[in-house]
This record gives structure tokens, sequence and C-alpha cells, in this order.
């Protein structure tokens, strides 16, 4: 993969590698004519981002998972914004299969489910005639362990039965036992979870009730949450604990989401321009979460409360394994290799035996 860096106004040689971010470029014969009688005033340099060193990547990585825009990490790190892009989309879609394989099998009693709302190139109502069919409204779908606040499973899609279903199925090859599902007032989640779980769950809905008005919003509280005048918790099925049916944990795992990924903030420009970056940015957020972050109440990761690991991971450890290529097919033996024996291996130095004075004489 060729990725760029940009350099602005002419330069000599020395100047080139002397650039932070052209530590490793491609040499080209003579830089300053070939990309001047190529690329005019804004000179690019190609890059690839296999040189880009490791302690540079976990620097970049951490940026992003605490909530840094690509612009504001390119000044932070001293790396051009798309390599920054595609190292960001290269890590979380490798986190997505990191989740998807180590989340599996699991015991959850409490879950909470909830959908986040964001957006990729506009929202929904400033669409025109001609635009892309990624952009418009988007949908994180959050399972959220209530007790060890994991985020179990996690889906970006619209609002939809169709997404919901899919979610919900999602969760049932996830949990092992009978978990206690609590969700807002959203409809579609009654069909989807009693097609993904059956009789074998105790489902129950906290419905909110707004305070109304069509009188005009003061500026102080435009952008504050309505005011909840009354709350109603509703057995749907099964027999759920009535004071365990809330969505309180994973509503503020939502806040979590939006002060730890950028492009969830409120009234900002850092919105993602493509599903495919928007839905890499999710899964990378969900496994640092999940494996690197140390809960303040839980004082270890989720992951390790729930026993999907043994440690807290780095962000090292976080790339590593994200990237990590899968080992190919090994290669099937002939009947040459099952008649060899192999030759057992001579020890360097003698063995040596000590006896031991025990037991009865």
């Amino acid at each position: 993969m060729i990725l760029r860096s940009y350099v602005h106004g002419p330069f000599f040689t020395a100047q080139l590698r002397s650039h932070p971010c052209e530590a490793s470029c491609v040499k080209c014969g003579n830089h300053y004519t070939h990309i001047v009688a190529h690329s005019g005033s804004r000179y690019a340099v190609p890059q690839d981002m296999n040189s880009l060193p490791l302690t540079k990547k976990i620097q970049v990585i951490s940026a992003l998972v605490e909530g840094a825009s690509i612009r504001s990490t390119e000044r932070l790190t001293a790396t051009h914004r798309d390599t920054i892009m595609r190292l960001g989309r290269d890590v979380g879609e490798g986190c997505e299969r990191l989740h998807d394989r180590l989340f599996r099998d699991l015991q959850v009693n409490v879950l909470e489910v909830d959908e986040l709302w964001s957006f990729v190139g506009k929202k929904q109502g400033h669409l025109q005639p001609g635009d892309s069919a990624e952009f418009g409204d988007s949908y994180t779908f959050v399972g959220l362990d209530a007790n060890r606040k994991a985020i179990v499973s996690y889906s970006v899609a619209h609002r939809d039965g169709e997404s919901t279903d899919a979610f919900c199925a999602d969760l049932r090859t996830r949990i092992l036992n009978r978990p206690q599902i609590s969700s807002d007032g959203f409809v579609p989640y009654i069909a989807a979870i009693e097609a993904a779980f059956g009789a074998d769950v105790d489902f129950g809905q906290i419905v909110k009730e707004y305070a109304g008005s069509t009188a005009v919003v003061p500026v102080s509280h435009r952008y504050s949450p309505p005011r909840v005048v009354r709350t109603e918790r509703i057995r749907v099925a099964g027999h759920p604990d009535p004071d365990k049916i809330s969505t309180s944990y994973v509503e503020r795992s939502n806040l979590n989401f939006r002060m730890g990924n950028r492009r969830f903030t409120r009234l900002t420009n850092a919105f993602s321009k493509r599903v495919r970056n928007h839905v890499a940015s999710v899964a990378l957020y969900v496994a640092y979460y999940n494996l690197c972050r140390v809960h303040a109440t839980l004082r270890t990761t989720p992951a390790m409360a729930m026993g999907v690991t043994d440690h807290v991971w780095t962000v090292e450890e976080l790339i590593v394994a994200a990237t990590a290529k899968k080992p190919g097919p090994e290669a099937p033996r002939t009947d040459a290799d099952r008649d060899t024996v192999a030759t057992p291996k001579v020890p360097l130095t003698p063995i040596r035996f000590t006896v031991l004075r025990g037991g009865k004489e």
C-alpha cells in the first residue's frame, strides 16, 4: 500500500530526508526535478505504511482512541493525515476480527442494549438528490454487560427492524446462559429478541416520557437533553427483575463513546465521510475500551472482568494482534515425510542424577 505525505515549498534532498514524515521515503532519482514535473507547487512523496515505526503507530492510535481528530493527531504526531486515516482503518478492521474471535461463549447475567446516533457525510435531514448512498444517519447498536461493563456486541447500521434482528442474532451467538435483557422503548427489539432468544430470556423495557413543549427553547437549554417526567418498566418476556430493568449503564457507555471517538462528538466537523472508516473507528474504540482501558469502578479492564484475557493490554499489543496476518494452511505431509524418522537430539551436556535421601530407613 502506498501512502502520501506532503512537503510544501522548494526543498533539497537533505531537507526532504530530515522531514519527520519522510524518514523512509521512496528514492526516485532527482527528487526535486521528478516531483516538480509531476506535482507542481505541492510535492507529493510516496511513503510505505509498513515503514511507519511501531512507536509512531502507538502514538497515532493512542491519540485516536482518546478522542483526538485526524488533523489534531497529525499535529501531535507529525504524521500526515492520509497515513493516520489508513492506519486507523487497517487497525480498526483488525480489531473487528479480534473482537469477533475473543468475545465468544460468554456468561452474561444482565445485559443492556441501546442505539447510539451519528451520521456519515451529512445528517439525514440535509440529504439532497444525488448524494452518496452512504450519507445520512448511522446508528451503533451496543450490547453492554451491566455488571462487568464490557461491550459484548455492537453493530453499525440503520435504526430499523432488519438491523435490530441482525444485532440480536449476533448477541445470541455470543452468550451461553439465559440473560436478563433491558432496552428502551424501541419497538423492533420485541420481535428481534424473541426471534434470537426464543423463550430462553428475561426481557424488559423501560419506557421514558419526556416533557414536550411548543415554546421556544432558551439558548442556555438548546443542547440540553429533554427532561424525563415519567418512566414505566414493562415485562416483555420471561421473568425479569423489575429493579434491573434499566439502560443507565449503557447510556453512560454512550457518553464514553462520544468522548473517546471524535466522530461521535456533537457539533463537530470531525464526522465520518465514509461508512468503511466509520465502522473501523467504532471497532477500534470497542477493542481499546474492552482490552486496554482500565475501568474506574472495576479497577481492571472489562475483558479481564469477563475472563476473556488475563492482563491489561497495551496499545502496542492491540496493534500487533489486530494487524497480525493469519497463518497459512500447513502443507500436506507426503509419504516420504511420514516414513522419515526424526533423529533424536543429543544433549549438549551430560545428564547428572542426584540421589535424595528420605523416607524410612
